[in-house]
């Protein structure tokens, strides 16, 4: 009777783990149908977008050059927006900006990136809300591997197609490169490439520089980076 039993609970158990097993399967099939229609579906994105013209501009911060060579895109595109991601002081980028007689209305400043991973954090919700489907990254030589690496694949997992254009800098800019620091923030962008899908962080210290409040800053008193030539 006892050897009868155990038989029972012995069929009773391969059954339960075949049902698991097969459930199992089917869950690791759904995930790599959806994975894959969604690897499909942003590849004919990008390809669509490579062949558009640029729709706005994402600056790095890290040196007051990239900003003063921002400023110089606004006068030629005035059409286009412009997202600095921590760059300078909100009043040292207002000066350049009217410094070079550039267009203000349609430039912002986000300062809620300590890196180069949460430039595209905090970036890439913007640039989404703006409908941007090929951005221009302006950035350095010096930063150019990691930060192009880092735009292709977060950016890139959006739909948005990115070129880059470096600034030539005079002096050490503010970002380095670093083969163990590049390989660790390729591996959280894979990884946030796949959880910014479904989660999409704001910033809450988005400055339109048209709104920057000069005289406020003026009575403070601020100080910008000498290679901008501001007399601060």
């Amino acid at each position: 009777m006892k050897q009868r039993f155990t038989i029972k609970l012995s069929i009773s158990l391969k059954a339960r783990f075949r049902k698991l097993w097969r459930l199992l399967q089917n869950i690791v099939f759904g995930l790599c149908f959806i994975l894959f229609s969604w690897l499909t579906f942003t590849t004919i994105t990008l390809v669509s977008a490579s062949s558009k013209p640029v729709d706005g501009f994402l600056v790095l911060g890290g040196s007051i050059r990239r900003e003063i060579h921002a400023a110089q895109l606004a006068k030629q595109y005035p059409q286009i927006p412009i997202l600095i991601s921590q760059g300078s002081p909100d009043p040292c980028i207002w000066i350049i900006f009217q410094r070079e007689a550039a267009h203000l209305e349609k430039v912002w400043l986000e300062n809620c990136a300590h890196s180069t991973f949460e430039n595209f954090y905090n970036g890439v919700p913007i640039l989404r809300n703006w409908r941007v489907r090929k951005v221009k990254l302006i950035t350095s030589g010096t930063h150019f591997f990691r930060a192009k690496l880092m735009a292709q694949i977060i950016l890139g997992a959006h739909g948005i197609w990115v070129e880059t254009e470096t600034v030539k800098e005079i002096g050490i800019p503010g970002n380095r490169e670093s083969w163990i620091k590049t390989e660790l923030d390729i591996i959280r962008s894979l990884l946030w490439a796949l959880l910014s899908q479904v989660i999409q962080p704001q910033c809450s210290q988005v400055t339109k520089l048209v709104d920057v409040d000069i005289h406020s800053w003026q009575q403070h008193g601020f100080k910008c980076e000498h290679q901008g030539l501001l007399g601060k």
